[in-house]
């Protein structure tokens, strides 16, 4: 991978990858594990931590609970989207809610990107 590397979030990612949340959960086991592509789990990417990146589609899924729809949530947000969209990364949003609630849809909106997608 190209991208800056942040050290330091090593120890963090290893400890988020252990400790999904539910839905996280939900989408690794009952939908991406299956994939034909590659996809890392609590991935860094710069001074980042993403919930899902798929390196040859590069494209990172994030799951985002309340916190993310507070202003420093967004904020936050947006400076990683940013970021990620710079270094050429599309980055694919998904609510808990929609996990929970419009989970086909949401699998479904994946796959196409990642098809859409040039390896």
């Amino acid at each position: 991978m190209n991208e800056t590397y942040n050290q330091k979030l090593k120890k963090n990612s290893q400890k988020l990858r252990k400790n999904m949340t539910k839905e996280e959960r939900h989408l690794w086991f009952d939908f991406l594990k299956g994939l034909k592509y590659t996809i890392k789990r609590q991935q860094i990417i710069g001074n980042y931590i993403v919930d899902f990146y798929c390196a040859s589609k590069k494209i990172v899924i994030e799951l985002d609970g309340s916190q993310h729809y507070e202003a420093d949530g967004i904020n936050s947000d947006t400076r990683r989207d940013e970021y990620l969209n710079s270094i050429g990364i599309k980055v694919l949003r998904y609510s808990n809610y929609d996990i929970n609630k419009n989970f086909i849809a949401v699998c479904e909106d994946i796959l196409k990107n990642m098809e859409c997608s040039n390896e």
